[in-house]
This record gives structure tokens, sequence and C-alpha cells, in this order.
């Protein structure tokens, strides 16, 4: 497991359009302006295999399902070479997503051409856009990580998505995340 944080993409960017297919449904593929939400939009660039996901999907899961009808779009991308990790396929994650409960589009970007646009750089990276697809936070879920005995609460991203919902200041200093790398094609 490489520990790597997420880059700092710059607040205000704008969306970065994408169309991949998606592998938590039949034969669908989804656009950035097709999963946008109302109030916001979630992308989250997370892989099956990841120890830092498997920490805190349970907690990302409730995130998507708390905020979706409350106007926030969600989606997950995977992004990994799935030559060198299998266990990331398209197949594998179809059944992660139905293990873990997702009601949400996991797709995946299979040219890796979408995790370098959002400049993604681990699992898990969130990014966060307001209702003018402008980027207002990238960062981590929270303080707590695989073995360092904090709590799941997810409230740095939860108190973003409050700030897109409610019209508050997001606070522009924020933590990045910390997970496994993409392992990217070379």
């Amino acid at each position: 497991m490489s520990k790597t944080l997420s880059n700092i993409l710059a607040l205000g960017t704008v969306a970065p359009e994408f169309y991949l297919k998606d592998t938590n449904s039949a034969d669908s593929n989804f656009s950035f302006a097709a999963i946008k939400g109302e109030k916001g939009t979630l992308v989250m660039f997370i892989c099956n295999h990841c120890s830092f996901v498997h920490h805190v999907i349970r907690e990302v899961v409730r995130i998507a399902n708390d905020y979706r009808v409350q106007g926030i779009g969600v989606v997950a991308i995977s992004s990994n070479d799935v030559n060198k990790f299998p266990e990331d396929s398209p197949e594998l994650m179809t059944e992660f997503a139905f293990e873990n409960n997702f009601e949400f589009p996991y797709l995946y970007d299979e040219k890796q051409e979408v995790a370098k646009g959002y400049d993604a750089a681990c699992t898990p990276d969130f990014f966060l856009f307001d209702n003018q697809n402008k980027l207002v936070y990238r960062g981590q879920l929270d303080d707590s990580r695989p073995g360092n005995g904090i709590p799941l609460s997810g409230s740095d991203l939860r108190g973003a998505i409050d700030g897109v919902i409610y019209n508050r200041i997001i606070n522009p200093n924020q933590k990045p995340s910390l997970g496994c790398d993409i392992k990217w094609k070379k």
C-alpha cells in the first residue's frame, strides 16, 4: 500500500466533463452533466481493493444517501490500470457496488483521462462542485485513517457539502485526502 496525498486542484476550477461506462447499471454511460445535482456535485475517485477505501466506504455511502435527496449529485469513478490490478476490473466494480449498496453510478475510467483531468492522485479522492460546476472542496473525508483509532464521521466532507447546500462560506484551507495511489498505466 502506497500512501499518497491528493493533489490540490485550484478552487474555482470548472468540473471537467466526462462520459464513462457505469458498472452499476446495465449498459449505461454517464456524463458530468447527467449526474450533476441541483445544488452541487460530488465526484469521488475510489477503487475496489484499496484499504483506505475499504475503511471509509460505509461512511461514503451514508453521505451519498444523506445528500442525494438534498440536491447533491454523486458519482464514484475508478481509474486504476486493471491489467496490473485485476481486482479493480469493471466486473468486480459491479460486485463492489452491489456489496456496498451503491445507489449512485460507479464509472470506469479505462483511459485514465478523467482522473488526469481532475488531477486525482489517490483513492479515495473527493471533489465537490457547487451548482455552477465550480470546485469548492478537494480534500479528505475526515481525520480517520486505517489503524489510527479516530472514528469515521465524514466531518470535513459533510461540512463542505452543508456549505454548498446552505450557501455558507467553505473554508479554503482544506486537508488533502490520503489513500492508495492511482495505479497509472505506463
